[in-house]
């Protein structure tokens, strides 16, 4: 077992030498990384004006009970939340990429799938089918049940957000699995180490930023979520955030809870940086990259298979089965129901542009983080992840006070709403790209320049491709984070500019439920199909 000891204690080793990204001057990286983290922290610059004139009255609003009771509320929401994601999207990883599972391509699709559903539509869902007099007890009557118990509160909020939001834990673990050097493994079951210890002491430490980036990104969204929340009735910062902003006409209290939920990101995020460490997790020998070795599951197939089912039943097919119900019972019932073929249109536009702005911002950034680490460093890293921890109507008024007062060109445009978008999803992007530019050792980039390669062609023809699996996985995430965006949507769209999103909720709204099916189904579907699309670009 030495020689495995060794092999992984050099790879947690902090770097001692790390070159600059691509081999390219640092202020050719700091440059654009600095501007995008001023871009994205216009939010939190509308929120310092907002709270700079209230005084001595600050401390009032934020030191109460009822602030610090909301505050705890929401810290168990995201540990529960967190913890449970992670417990999910682990075993889906390493099943749907090291083993022989039946239809394994099939699965490691579908359990993805959850991220095309926006957690509005998710939690009203679980309360029409498994809440006290939902279908689930309606289909159960005739057994004498005559009530489910409650799912709202805490533990409905929790499971339906983790049920949402494990594909982020598992997008970034299955990358890692794919790029991780199998000689590791080999050398420690050639050792006579059991393939469970194996997996524990040598490639879960080695999965430890993947996981670390993923738990971040679910912990974050739940910080910030507040369609299930709100729908299943547990009070967070961000349904206290909303009910100022809506219902009263002094918004600075708002705004002071806006900072105070930036405060538990900037927690949240120093967390994730000492989870993380700063270990290299790159192959430090010569070798060729080969795939690991497919694992024969045996008789594991079958519980393998009954966990990939109830997750994906549950989290999937339920969800599809609930809106295709409302369909055809709207259908039965003679109403008239229209695909909205525009808004669909609307929303892949503008969410595949900013897909593709936020993954061409973050590549900046994540090089700076990775191959410039420090101090400052880990500060523009920070400030780029505060926008993912706000709620969209907290951002998009910031734009909206931007735009009228600095920026009045721009003001109601598709531009606004897509860079909207962008301050909203970016952490997405970087978080996975940051997780594969930590797998590629700056030895492969040094070898180009020592081909002849300029730093631009090293680049393009090295680094790229390598990131090509992470380039895939945050433009798919931040694509369907778009296509389900709301707040931000209603407040900054243009006039005359509607969405799938915008059309679910005005359906749902005015209680026409088998009208807001349609659209529904066609924001599952349009996110569904590039979804797939870009996973398998991805895998190629």
């Amino acid at each position: 077992m030495a020689l495995v000891s060794d092999e992984v204690k050099e790879l947690a080793l902090p770097s001692r030498r790390w070159t600059p990204f691509s081999g390219l001057p640092p202020v050719v990286v700091w440059a654009p990384a600095v501007l995008v983290a001023c871009a994205v922290a216009l939010p939190l610059l509308y929120l310092l004006i907002r709270t700079v004139g209230v005084g001595e009255e600050l401390p009032d609003m934020l030191f109460r009970w009822r602030t610090a009771r909301v505050l705890l509320r929401s810290a168990a929401l995201v540990a529960g939340v967190t913890a449970g994601a992670v417990a999910i999207a682990v075993p889906l990883a390493w099943i749907t990429v090291r083993t022989d599972v039946p239809l394994r391509r099939m699965w490691s699709v579908a359990t993805v799938l959850p991220l095309v559903i926006p957690s509005y539509v998710a939690a009203f869902l679980a309360v029409v089918a498994l809440g006290p007099k939902g279908m689930l007890q309606g289909l159960l009557e005739p057994l004498g049940v005559s009530r489910l118990p409650e799912i709202y509160g805490y533990p409905g909020a929790a499971i339906t957000l983790a049920l949402l939001t494990y594909p982020y834990v598992l997008l970034s673990v299955r990358s890692a699995l794919v790029r991780l050097d199998p000689a590791l493994e080999e050398t420690s079951r050639s050792l006579g180490v059991s393939r469970w210890e194996t997996f524990r002491r040598v490639v879960l430490p080695l999965l430890r930023p993947s996981i670390a980036g993923g738990a971040l990104l679910v912990a974050l969204y739940t910080l910030s979520d507040f369609g299930a929340v709100s729908i299943l009735r547990y009070e967070t910062f961000t349904w206290a955030i909303y009910i100022q902003y809506e219902g009263a006409l002094d918004r600075t209290l708002a705004a002071a809870l806006s900072l105070v939920l930036i405060a538990v990101a900037l927690a949240i995020l120093v967390g994730e940086g000492w989870v993380r460490g700063r270990a290299q997790y790159y192959r430090s020998t010569a070798g060729a990259v080969r795939p690991p070795a497919v694992v024969r599951l045996g008789r594991w197939k079958w519980p393998a298979l009954a966990f990939l089912s109830i997750v994906v039943g549950v989290s999937v097919v339920l969800p599809m089965g609930v809106l295709g119900y409302w369909v055809a019972r709207g259908i039965a019932a003679g109403e008239v129901l229209q695909f909205l073929w525009r808004d669909a249109m609307n929303s892949v536009y503008v969410s595949a542009a900013a897909a593709l702005a936020a993954v061409a911002a973050a590549l900046p950034v994540a090089g700076l983080v990775v191959r410039h680490q420090g101090r400052m460093s880990a500060v523009v890293e920070k400030v780029t992840y505060t926008g993912f921890a706000l709620p969209g109507i907290v951002v998009a008024l910031a734009l909206v006070f931007f735009g009228i007062h600095y920026l009045t060109p721009l003001y109601q445009t598709v531009a606004m709403l897509m860079f909207a978008y962008v301050v909203l999803f970016l952490p997405t992007a970087v978080n996975t790209l940051r997780a594969s530019l930590l797998q590629v050792s700056p030895s492969v980039e040094e070898a180009g320049r020592g081909l002849g390669k300029s730093p631009l062609g090293v680049m393009v023809t090295v680094t790229l491709p390598l990131l090509r699996p992470g380039l895939a996985a945050g433009a798919a995430m931040v694509f369907l984070l778009a296509m389900k965006e709301l707040p931000a949507t209603l407040i900054l769209s243009p006039t005359g500019f509607s969405t799938l999103a915008t059309s679910v909720w005005s359906a749902t709204s005015e209680a026409l439920f088998a009208r807001a099916a349609v659209p529904a189904l066609l924001l599952i579907m349009a996110t569904a199909f590039p979804l797939i699309w870009l996973l398998r670009r991805g895998e190629r």
